[in-house]
């Protein structure tokens, strides 16, 4: 049986706007839940002033970008990532966006818009393009109409 590398996991000490033991940061702390068993990759910046919520067994990859405000076009809204989502390394995730439960979204996403549960999306900006199922992706079949 594989190791369950969770076992012992331990919430971090979060300090706002400073690097956590991973190497992960988070402004805003006093805006920011997170679940239980999370992995958050190293370089990821979270932006939690006006609310991000980081579910249970939620696995984020290095390098992320977490925005719950945006100083460039003004928005701003509760970023909210559902259990078991996994986000890829280099995603980019906008203000006011909620990543449904057992999502993944692919490596260098910009999440623009909300994402459904048990799906897979990628692209920028990210496009729904297939469905979780058992962990598993399984690509949507494009018609040729």
């Amino acid at each position: 049986m594989p190791e369950d590398r969770f076992e012992n996991w331990q919430p971090p000490k979060i300090v706002d706007g400073e690097m956590t033991k991973w190497h992960w940061v988070v402004k805003g702390v006093d805006s920011f839940r997170l679940g239980s068993r999370t992995d958050i990759g190293a370089f990821t910046y979270i932006h939690a002033v006006n609310g991000v919520t980081i579910e249970d067994n939620v696995q984020i990859g290095a390098g992320c970008r977490i925005y719950s405000v945006s100083t460039i076009d003004q928005k701003e809204g509760l970023v909210t990532i559902k259990k078991n989502a996994k986000i890829g390394a280099g995603t980019t995730i906008l203000p006011g966006v909620t990543i449904g439960e057992n999502s993944i979204i692919g490596a260098h996403s910009l999440v623009k818009t909300d994402i459904p549960d048990n799906s897979a999306a990628w692209g920028v900006p990210a496009k729904v393009m297939g469905v979780v199922q058992g962990g598993k992706i399984i690509l949507e079949k494009k018609s040729n109409n």
